[in-house]
Formats: structure tokens, C-alpha cells, sequence
């Protein structure tokens, strides 16, 4: 390899820059790949088709088609050193719609800034002296609402109802409208955090690798510490276990539906960010010699592993609130599991108000103490 082959120069004749070292191109992939479809959409799609069977028809198209598309991709731009669109130049130029297609799906692809405002709501939320999703004294609440100390749930009421957590979601996050027809009013409390949430975007990526590659070790590394306390946590709370087998169970007669090898399909396309351009973007600040096979492989295991913990970190509280309730699995995941949105409304904010612990008895075993007289 001789000396202008080093250097590297984009298309435009400028250097292009490069990763500071391995560990933030490793951690600004993971923070990339590793998001809501993992802690969120994973889940109820395990839940959805079979459970533990679904992991079947998910490992074989993650060995057959996830993996190798991931390595092409990063391919691609570690050894054009061009971006998504432009490294087609090199490659085909035939090709370059496939690019500018990227290009324009990015341009329309908000989701996940939405969501992030959605977060930075519930963070504000959660530094006043009672969370407003345990309790049902808000102009919010219907009156339908269920108090998470409640005792006196049964099997024959339990699906007539609602939770707190539910109606701050659905009625003061977002404010549902009643349909399309209904266009509904600006919430500016979410205008001003989506604001905000653009502005650290901006700040985080505006040197380029040299701000971005600094930013992920925060970002990339601390989603990884509070999965791993929810998890700990998750799992030590009473009747855990009974969700989390309702969530392993195989029900291998799914492996005959079509639709659940789609799903899988989808889920690794969409979880692993393929076909998005954000992968040979990323590849393309790498050395031209980088190992980019440990590479892939490093990064769809941390990708599906966090996929199926996350699964343990769910189910665990939905077999606490059955446990608490008094009712099988089976009704609360099919209440709360209905669509996916209700995991990350329902499920996540029950969580954080089960991280207090009261002194000489946590809270869980408290509620379960008076329930039981």
C-alpha cells in the first residue's frame, strides 16, 4: 500500500478524520445499534410469537443474513472511506440511488429524537417529591385508574381497569387525541423538550468524530449500568420468576406461522440498523487495516445479548405485578403487552418507582405484606 493510499482523502481532497481508538468506534456503533428496539420491540415480539421459540427462527436469521449484511456495510465504508452516498462512486456508480435513497429516508426519519424527548419528559417528571405515575390524584386520571398499593384487585375486575402509569402516558405525556380527525393541540412542555434534545444533538456531533467519539462514552456506557440495575433489581423481586418463564417458554407450533420468521426478519434489519447508511458512515473514520470481522462479530453479539436480557428485565416486573395482583401472567402480559408502546409506558415507569426501598423492608414485600393482611 503506498503513501496516497494511506492518507485516505475524501472525495473533496480533504483528510478525513478517524477514530481517536477502537474503544469509541466500537462504543458510537453500539450506542447507534442498540436502542428501543432491544429494550422495547424485542420483547413483545418474544411475547407475541412464541416465546422462547421465537428465538429459533431470530439466531438463524441473525447467523444467515444479519451478521453478513452488518460486516458488508461496514465493509463498505472502511474501505472506500467514503460516506453512504458517496462510496458508491468507487464501488458503482450505477448504484448511487441506493445512497441518495438513504439520504432521503434519513431526512424523514425523526423517531427517535421524538422519543428522546419523550425521555427527557419523564427524567423532569421524576425529580418531584411524588412520581405523578403512582398515584391517581391528577386532573389527568379518569377515575378508572388502579393505585399500584391497591389491594383489593381481582381476576374478574382487573382487565375493567387501567393503571396510573398508563393514563400519565397516554393522557399527560402524550395527550392522545380521539382520532385522526382530531388534530389536537401543541404540547409545549414536549415542544421545548424535543428543543433541547436537538440542541445536544447538534453539540454532540458538530466537530465530528472528534465531539462524537467523546460524547458515547457516556451515552454508549450508562444505558448498560441502569439495564443491568433494573435487571438485578428485576429479578429479585417476588414472583419474578414466573414472568420470566412465561417469557422462555417455547410454543414451537409458532415455528409453522410465516409471520413470525417476517418478524424476526424485521427485527434484526431494524435493531441492527441495516440498510440505513449509519454503518458505513461510521466504518468509514476507521483505519484501512482495521480487524473489522472482531468487529461485527463483538457488536452483533453485545446487539442480540441485549435483546434478550432486556426480555428478563420486562417480564420480571410483569410477574411481580401478577404476583401482586393476585392474577396469572398470562392476563397481566396480555394487558400490558396489547402493543408495544405500553412497555415503555407502563412497564419501565413501574419500575423506577420499585428502585426505592423502604429501611428494614423494601417496598415490594411491604405491598405484599398488607395485601395479605
Amino acid at each position: 500500500m503506498n503513501r496516497e493510499q494511506k492518507k485516505m482523502k475524501r472525495s473533496d481532497g480533504k483528510p478525513r478524520g478517524k477514530w481517536a481508538n477502537k474503544t469509541e468506534y466500537l462504543l458510537v456503533v453500539a450506542g447507534n445499534v442498540v436502542g428501543l428496539g432491544n429494550v422495547w420491540r424485542f420483547p413483545y415480539l418474544c411475547y407475541k410469537n412464541g416465546g422462547g421459540a421465537f428465538l429459533v427462527p431470530y439466531t438463524m436469521l441473525a447467523v444467515l443474513c444479519g451478521i453478513p449484511l452488518f460486516l458488508m456495510e461496514s465493509v463498505i465504508g472502511q474501505y472506500t472511506q467514503e460516506g453512504a452516498v458517496t462510496c458508491w462512486r468507487k464501488l458503482c456508480p450505477l448504484a448511487q440511488g441506493i445512497g441518495y435513497g438513504q439520504l432521503i429516508i434519513k431526512l424523514f426519519d425523526f423517531v427517535y429524537i421524538v422519543i428522546q424527548a419523550w425521555a427527557l419528559l419523564y427524567l423532569i417528571f421524576s425529580f418531584s417529591a411524588q412520581l405523578p405515575w403512582i398515584h391517581c390524584g391528577n386532573s389527568w386520571n379518569t377515575g378508572k385508574a388502579e393505585i399500584h398499593s391497591q389491594s383489593n384487585m381481582t381476576v374478574g375486575n382487573f382487565t375493567n381497569t387501567t393503571s396510573a402509569a398508563t393514563e400519565f402516558w397516554e393522557r399527560r405525556a402524550l395527550s392522545i387525541s380521539g382520532g385522526i380527525g382530531e388534530l389536537g393541540s401543541v404540547r409545549w412542555e414536549l415542544a421545548l423538550c424535543l428543543l433541547a434534545c436537538w440542541t445536544i444533538c447538534y453539540f454532540s456531533i458538530w466537530k465530528g468524530v472528534r465531539s462524537s467519539g467523546k460524547v458515547v462514552y457516556f451515552t454508549a456506557v450508562f444505558p448498560y449500568v441502569m439495564l443491568l440495575v433494573l435487571l438485578i433489581r428485576g429479578v429479585t423481586l417476588p414472583g419474578a420468576w414466573k414472568g420470566i418463564k412465561y417469557y422462555m417458554y417455547p410454543d414451537l407450533k409458532h415455528l409453522a406461522v410465516l409471520e413470525v420468521w417476517v418478524e424476526a426478519g424485521s427485527q434484526i434489519f431494524f435493531s441492527y440498523s441495516l440498510a440505513s447508511g449509519t454503518l458505513t458512515v461510521l466504518g468509514s473514520y476507521n483505519e484501512h487495516n482495521n480487524n473489522c470481522y472482531k468487529d461485527t462479530f463483538l457488536l452483533c453479539l453485545l446487539n442480540s445479548g441485549t435483546s434478550f436480557v432486556a426480555g428478563f428485565v420486562v417480564f420480571s416486573v410483569l410477574g411481580f405485578m401478577a404476583e401482586k395482583k393476585g392474577v396469572p401472567v398470562s392476563m397481566v402480559v396480555d394487558s400490558v403487552c396489547e402493543n408495544g408502546g405500553r412497555i415503555v409506558g407502563h412497564v419501565y415507569p413501574f419500575f423506577v418507582n420499585l428502585l426505592k426501598i423502604q429501611p428494614g423492608r423494601t417496598l415490594e414485600w411491604e405491598q405484599l405484606r398488607q395485601m395479605r393482611g
